[in-house]
């Protein structure tokens, strides 16, 4: 879709980073139009942007046939495999609403949470720098990725003092242009309510439902993840240490 042909502005904009996720497209796009055409602060005025990850199944395909059906619906793409957090920043640069959800697209967020999210940062007025984020509450991983994600959780929320129990939690509600001041690397996901934080936004955290996938398979490499996840969180730690207290100044 060129800008030619685009709708007006959104209110909100809904980034769904996808690698293989076929089988998922349709119905996630559907209970996320669901969920916020009957929520009256949004209504039928957003657009969903779905990143394909450089995907090697259908995705792209269901994607496409999900845009012939609702023009909110677009696709960007990626000629390989970049990670989830070069997917979700290539989807907030494309979005055109002041304000972008992230979500899942494996379908494990709920986007009957998505209202929720919209009251709390609507309530705290929409010229705040806030960060709203979901934490899960019933988990539906396996154990032993439980126990994982409750180490690292815990060894960050020591370290960065972010005071969120939950960063993987890819549900998340913030201001696009605070959210493009951030610094960028792989796995910054992961550490977004540290660097909102350090860039002076306040951050909200709220519970949301867990689901279980029922259609792919999941990416995570633990192994893998952990040892990236190191040297991501001694990176962040420099960041913090050496980035002063945001201080924007004031034109006269």
């Amino acid at each position: 879709m060129t800008e030619q042909n685009l709708p007006p502005t959104p209110a909100l904009s809904i980034v769904i980073p996808m690698m293989n996720e076929a089988g998922n497209v349709s119905m996630l796009i559907t209970e996320i139009s669901l969920a916020l055409t009957t929520h009256p602060p949004i209504g039928e005025n957003f657009e969903i942007i779905c990143v394909d990850d450089g995907s090697t199944d259908k995705t792209a395909d269901e994607i496409r046939q999900a845009k012939a059906q609702d023009k909110r619906v677009r696709l960007i793409r990626h000629s390989k495999r970049l990670g989830m957090s070069a997917a979700i920043r290539n989807g907030v640069r494309y979005a055109r609403a002041a304000w972008v959800m992230t979500i899942d697209g494996d379908r494990q967020n709920d986007p009957a949470d998505a209202p929720r999210l919209v009251d709390l940062a609507w309530i705290k007025g929409q010229d705040r720098r806030l960060l709203v984020a979901g934490i899960r509450i019933n988990r539906q991983d396996t154990q032993g990725k439980r126990i994982a994600s409750r180490m690292a959780n815990f060894i960050r929320r020591a370290l960065l003092n972010d005071n969120c129990p939950d960063t993987g939690c890819s549900l998340k509600l913030f201001r696009r242009a605070a959210y493009l001041e951030l610094p960028f690397f792989n796995g910054l996901h992961r550490f977004m309510p540290a660097l909102f934080k350090l860039y002076g936004s306040e951050c909200v955290f709220t519970p949301v439902n867990d689901r279980p996938r029922v259609q792919g398979v999941t990416k995570s490499d633990f192994a893998g993840r952990a040892i990236k996840g190191f040297f991501d969180l001694c990176g962040v730690l420099w960041l913090i240490y050496r980035t002063p207290a945001p201080d924007r100044g004031r034109e006269e």
